[in-house]
């Protein structure tokens, strides 16, 4: 499939006139950017296989860690934990190297010619990655809660809330890095820092709890923290509804000035 196949092809009716609607438009670049994105090697490799293997890690860290006095078990670490990797490769740095491939190749300029509207454009081509990254941590939780003999949440309502906020946050962030991104090389690079500062700081390899109080307030407001903790939530069950309102609400405001940045930086054509 050539770059300048158009992905929304309008249905047409008895009179000839177009029929589609914005999420039939989704659908159809969706289907396109697919094609695409499994002939992408590297990318496919990090999106599927690094999520898988980094859990581990984790585990073995947690030997070192007291992990009863903070109230968790080794499934409790581990499980949120690989969310967030899936998360991080499977939708954000995936979804960086897409978009800025795709403006590079002026894909999506060439889209912004038809019917469809920024917003189409933009979610059309992060739905693969999103719905991969759903689909990934859902089986990370399976085998997470089978190998680590965890029981069945107890809030699950915290979980999905955490998961499809995380997802959401992170197909955003993934545009928002995308716009000061110049080039296709130079998006193994820009996702970097936030990735780095999420897996040091977001309770993936360190439980929040086990850190000083002091640190551990400034390491609640990172973008992934809310995510890990409603997920980790909703398992311990612990979280109190103040708790899980401060990281729905840190989630939004991330969420929120990351579609600013969007709005307000994101380039349709190569930067030069």
């Amino acid at each position: 499939m050539s770059a300048t196949d158009t992905p929304a092809r309008a249905k047409r009716g008895a009179a000839g006139t177009a029929t589609t609607t914005p999420m039939s438009r989704m659908t159809a670049l969706a289907r396109a950017e697919l094609i695409l994105l499994g002939r992408n090697k590297g990318t496919v490799f990090a999106s599927l296989f690094v999520p898988f293997v980094l859990p581990f890690s984790v585990r073995a860290g947690a030997k070192e860690m007291d992990l009863a006095g903070a109230g968790l078990t080794l499934g409790t670490l581990v499980l949120p934990a690989a969310v967030g990797f899936s998360l991080l490769f499977a939708v954000y740095s995936a979804l960086v190297g897409v978009f800025v491939v795709r403006r590079e190749e002026l894909v999506l300029k060439r889209l912004r010619t038809g019917e469809l509207r920024d917003v189409e454009i933009l979610g059309g081509s992060a739905l693969p990655a999103v719905l991969g990254g759903l689909v990934q941590s859902l089986l990370l939780a399976v085998g997470c809660a089978a190998l680590l003999d965890l029981s069945a949440p107890s809030a699950p309502h915290l979980a999905v809330v955490g998961l499809l906020l995380g997802l959401v946050l992170c197909a955003a962030l993934a545009a928002a890095t995308a716009s000061f991104t110049r080039t296709g090389e130079s998006a193994q690079v820009t996702p970097l820092p936030i990735m780095f500062v999420s897996m040091a700081g977001s309770g993936l390899f360190f439980p929040l709890d086990l850190l000083p109080d002091t640190l551990a307030s400034v390491c609640e407001l990172l973008p992934l923290t809310p995510v890990i903790t409603l997920v980790r939530g909703g398992w311990t069950g612990d979280l109190s509804a103040y708790e899980a309102l401060g990281a729905v609400a840190t989630a939004v405001a991330w969420t929120v000035l990351a579609v600013f940045a969007v709005r307000r930086w994101f380039r349709w054509e190569p930067r030069h």
